[in-house]
């Protein structure tokens, strides 16, 4: 098991260094000049070239990118153009909120969607299955940011239950739970059905009614913990589009996370920021998709042995 980590952990390294390459190179295309945008409209041609070369803008392309990467190994992501702070010192003041904000989604999409897919494979065909359904296409059709509004709208302004905005109490995170995981319960919801129903019709299913087992043992023992694999592969991925990819439901909520962050970084072309965002994003659902393929091996025991004879 430590091999497989191992070697899972070691193809991260492309990866990341490959996203943080093509990154580098997309801003540096981009139109604009961080040192005119830094100084002002109003600075000389002079100061200008002269802070260019100061923060190395004039060298190579390849030269700029193995010196980003030669200081980020050693911690050094830049200095934010807006604020004059290190970007990790940026990054470690948003991630709290940005952190809090998908775990309270996920754990939404997680106890709500499993339980209302399960219940709708079960009972196919049913009044619950055509309403579960009938929810999942709506909640896919809808876009985040308007149902964020329009939650704002009714429980913050008009009902004054839940505050808008604003990161201090556990209740300004609800609102933003709620619009961010919208999406994802659609999805893990038509996810858990299809696979329960999958599950459920197989032949040890059978058997096990037949030998007088629970209704109940037989659908959470023999059909979920057989229908897990895919259900965990769509909640890795719905997690790290969370962590990483909140930008809209920040923006709407004015919290002051990663995507917020990124997205007023884009605007600004602060690309210390744009870059280390970005490559945190891609750490972070590198290290999602590493849990979920370890929680693989713990789920299906075929694939523990299949890690052991490979080490052997």
């Amino acid at each position: 098991m430590g091999k497989y980590i191992g070697k899972r952990i070691l193809m991260m390294i492309p990866i990341i260094l490959g996203i943080s390459f093509i990154i580098f190179g997309i801003l540096e295309l981009t139109p604009g000049d961080p040192a005119r945008n830094i100084l002002g409209d109003s600075a000389t041609n002079e100061s200008v070239e002269a802070l260019r070369e100061e923060m190395g803008l004039n060298d190579p392309f390849l030269v700029k990118y193995f010196n980003y990467v030669k200081n980020a190994l050693r911690g050094d992501f830049g200095t934010s153009y807006k604020s004059g702070l290190p970007v990790l010192e940026e990054l470690k003041g948003r991630l709290p909120h940005s952190l809090k904000l998908a775990l309270g989604s996920i754990l939404i999409v997680t106890f709500l969607s499993i339980p209302v897919g399960i219940i709708s494979a079960v009972k196919q065909y049913s009044f619950l299955d055509t309403v579960s359904l009938i929810g999942a296409f709506l909640l896919t059709s809808m876009p985040s940011f308007w149902f964020g509004i329009m939650m704002i709208l009714f429980f913050a302004l008009q009902l004054k239950i839940l505050p808008a905005t604003g990161v201090t109490t556990w209740k300004h995170f609800v609102l933003p739970s709620i619009a961010m995981a919208g999406l994802g319960i659609a999805v893990v919801v038509r996810m858990t059905r299809s696979s329960m129903l999958e599950v459920i019709r197989q032949d040890y299913i059978r058997t096990a009614r037949a030998k007088g087992a629970s209704e109940s043992g037989v659908i959470i023992k023999h059909g979920l913990k057989n229908a897990l694999l895919p259900i965990i592969t769509v909640l890795g991925v719905e997690f790290g589009s969370m962590l990483g990819g909140g930008m809209i439901i920040e923006s709407v909520f004015a919290i002051p996370g990663i995507g917020s962050m990124t997205v007023d970084a884009i605007r600004t072309s602060n690309t210390p920021l744009v870059i280390a965002s970005i490559t945190f994003s891609a750490i972070a659902i590198s290290i999602i998709n590493l849990i979920v393929d370890i929680l693989y091996v713990y789920i299906d025991p075929r694939l523990k042995s299949n890690i052991k004879r490979a080490g052997s």
